[in-house]
């Protein structure tokens, strides 16, 4: 039995609004066939989560964002993101379109590529084909075709061989008309013995309500031999989240994840890093704060295909009021992958008595000359932890607080840029009324 699949754009409205941006055929071709692929499709099968529940409709239309001179034009919400003044290599997306960005003259000179995704199709074609959807596959889902399809704005970065990017780069993503479709793709590609930093925050105003949107957004990021790439995102958005991101490793390079999630609505998130090369390495740091009735689930993935090759997971959930949170650690060494080694844990703090939360390591292991481990705990707040505190003179609420700022510190303070780290710390602190 097979149920009929609404879209949310047919494929003449889809194909003019690719003519209108004046897109290439061979993206016009791709958006259609994902189109296409959307209406076969499942959705993802989500451990424990019955998204067919959810709101995965509200994508609404193309709506392009007039861009502006200055980063002082941004909201003041905005601006205590990024330093005016130094702020030398940003991007910012407002709803389905790129509306700022700036590079500077030293690593543009270098070769150093950083613009939106649609700029970098009109001007770097060739490259941007040869990456685009070869991660995360336009066929692998429902929502990846969706998104395939309707993808708008996004990040381009290309750091060229041997160059290191020594200041982070730094997006803004911001959704503040319900009505537009925000469906960012970001695109790193790092060469051999590169290095780069990048960063971006997700955000939606208040009057976005949660029932109103949908994100739907993927990442992927390509390591080439020796290159190494520290990425970092904080999401807070106001919508119903899909995110898929993955990076592709290759020999001895190097993929770092520092994500916070700090959505208001449900949400699906997976990490992945595909460690094809020898020696390569994969370290994962993820935070995530649930409130309210919200349903999370939040997966971290290696697979070792390199000899060699080594993940860490490190995963923190916060549950609050009636949550619930699904925390999925996997990692996957495949045979022929010798000397590999595999680590993970995952944590999850519930704040109250209808929260919930579930801890789930997976390991999948075809390979006998490995290494691999994992730890899991689900629990309340430490009452020994507490009285320790208490007996010290400091009162519990306040002692509670240091406790879950204790829990997360580890991801927080990985945080490459120092108010994107207040951001978050602040963002925490909301959510949970602390």
């Amino acid at each position: 039995m097979t149920t009929q699949t609404i879209l949310p754009i047919d494929r003449e409205t889809l194909a003019a609004l690719s003519q209108s941006n004046n897109e290439p055929a061979w993206l016009s071709t791709l958006r259609l066939e994902a189109l296409e692929l959307a209406g076969q499709l499942e959705l993802p099968v989500v451990e424990k989560q019955k998204i067919s529940r959810w709101n995965l409709d509200a994508y609404g239309s193309y709506k392009s964002s007039p861009a502006i001179q200055s980063l002082s034009e941004l909201p003041e919400s905005l601006q205590s993101l990024v330093n005016l003044e130094e702020s030398s290599n940003i991007l910012v997306q407002r709803n389905s379109s790129a509306v700022f960005q700036k590079l500077s003259a030293e690593l543009a000179a270098k070769g150093v590529i950083f613009t939106d995704l649609n700029t970098a199709i009109q001007q770097h074609g060739e490259l941007v084909q040869k990456y685009l959807f070869t991660a995360v596959k336009k066929d692998e889902n429902r929502l990846a075709a969706l998104h395939a399809a309707l993808w708008n704005g996004g990040v381009f970065v290309y750091v060229p061989k041997n160059v290191d990017v020594e200041l982070p780069l730094q997006a803004i993503m911001l959704s503040d008309d319900a009505t537009a479709t925000f469906a960012p793709h970001v695109l790193i590609i790092a060469e051999s013995n590169s290095r780069l930093t990048y960063v971006d925050n997700y955000l939606s105003t208040d009057g976005v309500g949660l029932d109103q949107a949908v994100h739907n957004g993927v990442v992927e990021v390509f390591v080439k031999p020796g290159a190494n790439v520290r990425f970092a995102s904080v999401q807070h958005l106001n919508a119903t989240n899909v995110t898929y991101r993955r990076a592709v490793v290759e020999n001895d390079g190097r993929i770092e994840w520092i994500i916070g999630e700090m959505h208001n609505g449900n949400a699906v998130s997976e990490t992945m890093s595909v460690l094809q090369g020898n020696g390569s390495s994969s370290d994962m740091k993820v935070i995530c704060a649930g409130t309210n009735e919200q349903k999370l689930s939040i997966t971290t993935k290696a697979v070792h295909f390199g000899k060699s090759s080594d993940s860490q997971m490190f995963t923190r959930a916060v549950m609050r009021d009636a949550a619930s949170a699904i925390i999925n650690g996997i990692t996957k060494i495949e045979k022929g992958s010798t000397k590999a080694n595999g680590e993970q844990t995952e944590k999850v703090l519930m704040l109250s008595p209808k929260a919930r939360g579930d801890a789930n390591p997976i390991l999948l292991i075809d390979e006998d000359d490995v290494t691999a481990g994992h730890a899991a705990s689900v629990g309340q707040v430490n009452p020994e932890q507490v009285y320790y505190l208490m007996s010290r003179g400091i009162p519990k609420s306040v002692a509670e607080r240091l406790i879950i700022h204790g829990f997360l510190a580890p991801v927080i303070s990985e945080i490459p840029l120092e108010n994107v780290q207040e951001q978050l710390r602040s963002l925490m602190e909301r959510k949970l009324g602390q």
